[in-house]
C-alpha cells in the first residue's frame, strides 16, 4: 500500500530545491509563467531538461499544444518576491514585474535571472496528477554569478559558504 500524500509531502519538504520561473508563449501569442521547483537536467548530449506541471495548472494545456515551448529562469536569492508573484498572483499580469525579453522560441526570459534555458517540448509523460515535460534546450544564457534562491522545509533559504576548520 502506498503512503498518503501528506506523508509524501512531509518527506519531500526536507529535500532542498532550486526555484525557477517556467514561462511559455503559445502559437497565438499568449504568455504564462509559474514558480516551479520540479525542474531537473536530463542529458548534456543532446541538452535536455525536464519540468513537471500539475494537470490543474493554467500552463498544462499550453504545454500540451503542438509546437509548445518553455523557458526555465533560475532565480537568485534576492528574487523571493518575484517567485511569490508567479506562485500566488491570480488577477494581475505576472510579467508586470521584472525585466523580460524573449528567447529563440519566443518564451519569456528574465533578464536578471541567474541563468535561463529556452526549450522546445520534445516529450511528454503522464505521471499521476502531473505531466513530465521533456525540453530540448535551444538557447541558454548565464547572467550572473549570484547565489540561487533555494526552497527547503516550506520556506526560502540562502546558501552559506562552509567555514574551513
Amino acid at each position: 500500500m502506498a503512503i498518503s500524500s501528506e506523508q509524501f509531502r512531509d518527506v519531500l519538504r526536507l529535500f532542498p530545491a532550486g526555484v525557477t520561473l517556467v514561462t511559455t508563449r503559445t502559437a497565438d501569442g499568449r504568455t504564462h509563467g509559474m514558480t516551479v521547483s520540479a525542474f531537473a537536467s536530463v542529458s548534456p548530449e543532446p541538452p535536455l531538461v525536464t519540468v513537471i506541471i500539475d494537470h490543474s495548472h493554467t500552463m498544462h494545456p499550453m504545454l500540451e499544444a503542438e509546437g509548445a515551448v518553455f523557458a526555465v529562469n533560475i532565480l537568485g536569492e534576492e528574487q523571493q518576491e518575484l517567485s511569490n508573484r508567479f506562485a500566488f498572483t491570480k488577477d494581475q499580469d505576472r510579467f508586470a514585474e521584472g525585466s523580460w525579453s524573449t528567447g529563440t522560441t519566443g518564451a519569456p526570459v528574465l533578464e536578471n535571472a541567474i541563468a535561463w534555458l529556452d526549450c522546445a517540448v520534445v516529450g511528454r509523460h503522464e505521471a499521476g496528477t502531473h505531466t513530465v515535460y521533456l525540453g530540448e534546450v535551444l538557447e541558454s544564457r548565464v547572467l550572473g554569478d549570484r547565489q540561487p534562491l533555494v526552497y527547503w522545509n516550506r520556506g526560502y533559504r540562502r546558501l552559506v559558504e562552509p567555514v574551513e576548520p
